[in-house]
């Protein structure tokens, strides 16, 4: 009887693309992948810390499980990634029913580490070296995990996938964990990426989205020597057949070049959509986070995108409550998301991480009503500035890829049924858009006929050549 695993997965697009080479291993182990818990030999969580919210849903899981272990002794329950890196044996002291621990850096002897537990061998841990642990080179080293397998059934969809081109960070936000937990900067050969790009093409895949930390900041050397940088790898990557979209993320605003911005309007496969934090509009509150930028570069920086890519999606991400934020400060990232017109931000009330230089240096002074109160002002205002912006979309006739059926069809009960289900998929641009059609456009890109809209999504009819701008051809 195979062995069955159970994978929850948290963060972000990093972990979603470990917890895919993690369950591609264990499938070469004789693994079979359940949702089920209590089916389960092994059961994994793939871990977040940016956040304390991330951590603490990870413990309340593991908790639920104290009963299960008690029980089945013989299952196998792992911490990897991020929290594991950066709590290490404290998950230990927390679960004390945990068999293994394992960082980002280590996630390739999952499969060693849990022959040993099995083999009675007790607890496994294996993370990396701390940032003061050794020269840079030996810290690097021990954070080195790349991607040499891949696991369609793990992806968002077959015919997407991430594409790791960079990992760690040495940016040292005042707010951030990243780089204690990932390591530093790294960026993978360009024949590597290449190679794995082609092979994800001939699987099927159409859309790659490539991610690092800063994505942006990518320096990589190929064998003869030479630098690439992510200009150099989008130009490569635009000339894999198969590959129709090509996506990256997330950008840090400082590494945002021009020769970048020209790739993304010179290579009709290159997404005109990027991502990138400004965190904050004041630039005492940018200098206490170490951001390394101020706002009026930011504002330049957008001018150029705006310039250089016209039409371009910029979307952001906020911190509000920050160690010592006033209302004053706050205002400026009022103004800030006013001014700059985001077509989504994401906005996080900021919590204090243990390990990070803000937690050494500042007070986290803020009230949670405050921040609570930020963060719900700043979101109504980003979805009006969204709502509006989708509006003009009404009327357009935008290139959709066919990401599956949407969430609200999938709760209906009938939905395996009908021959009409409502479909969710993205635009170049990476808006959302829903309409209906049949399950055998998933993975297709088709022109959508813009009709309505909401502060998230568009809502569209699939243009056919039989039927215009009808809904469209069960046929």
């Amino acid at each position: 009887m195979p062995k069955r695993l159970y994978i929850d997965t948290v963060g972000c697009q990093m972990n979603m693309l470990d917890s895919e080479l993690v369950v591609a291993s264990l499938r070469q182990q004789g693994y079979e992948l359940t949702t089920k818990p209590e089916e389960a030999d092994t059961l994994l969580f793939n871990t977040c810390s940016v956040r304390e919210q991330a951590e603490n849903k990870t413990y309340s899981h593991l908790g639920v499980l104290r009963d299960l272990k008690a029980s089945h002794p013989e299952k196998i329950i792992g911490v990897m990634g991020c929290m594991a890196q950066n709590h290490q044996k404290k998950i230990f002291q927390r679960a004390p029913y945990v068999d293994l621990v394992v960082g980002p850096g280590q996630l390739h002897q999952i499969p060693s580490l849990i022959d040993k537990v099995a083999a009675g061998e007790g607890r496994q841990i294996e993370v990396s070296l701390g940032r003061r642990d050794g020269s840079r080179v030996e810290i690097a080293r021990s954070h080195e995990s790349f991607d040499p397998l891949r696991d369609p059934e793990m992806r968002p969809t077959p015919f997407q996938a991430y594409v790791r081109i960079q990992i760690g960070c040495d940016k040292f936000c005042t707010y951030c964990i990243v780089p204690s937990v990932r390591g530093p900067e790294q960026g993978r050969r360009p024949e590597d990426i290449l190679a794995e790009t082609r092979h994800l093409a001939d699987q099927g895949t159409v859309e790659i989205t490539l991610v690092g930390q800063t994505v942006n900041s990518y320096r990589g050397q190929d064998a003869a020597g030479k630098s690439w940088n992510l200009a150099d790898l989008l130009a490569a990557i635009h000339e894999i057949d198969g590959i129709r979209r090509i996506k990256f993320v997330t950008n840090y605003p400082k590494d945002m070049t021009d020769e970048l911005l020209t790739a993304v309007r010179e290579l009709d496969k290159v997404s005109p959509y990027l991502h990138v934090p400004a965190q904050s509009g004041s630039n005492d509150m940018l200098k206490r986070m170490k951001r390394g930028y101020t706002v009026e570069q930011y504002r330049d920086m957008m001018r150029r995108i705006r310039e250089g890519v016209p039409g371009a999606a910029v979307s952001s991400d906020f911190i509000v409550g920050f160690c010592g934020e006033t209302e004053a400060e706050f205002q400026m990232t009022v103004d800030l998301v006013e001014e700059c017109r985001f077509k989504n931000s994401f906005i996080f009330k900021y919590s204090e991480r243990e390990g990070t230089r803000g937690a050494e240096l500042f007070l986290d002074d803020v009230p949670f009503t405050v921040k609570q109160e930020r963060n719900n002002t700043l979101l109504e205002i980003q979805n009006r500035i969204s709502l509006e912006d989708n509006q003009k979309q009404i009327g357009n006739t935008l290139n959709v890829l066919v990401e599956g059926i949407s969430k609200a069809a999938a709760k209906k009960e009938d939905a395996d049924d009908s021959p009409v289900v409502q479909l969710t998929g993205r635009t170049h641009c990476d808006r959302i858009v829903v309409f209906d059609g049949n399950r055998r456009q998933i993975g297709q890109i088709l022109p959508v006929a813009i009709y309505d809209s909401a502060s998230h999504t568009l809502f569209g009819e699939v243009i056919t050549e039989e039927c215009g701008s009808e809904l469209f051809m069960l046929s």
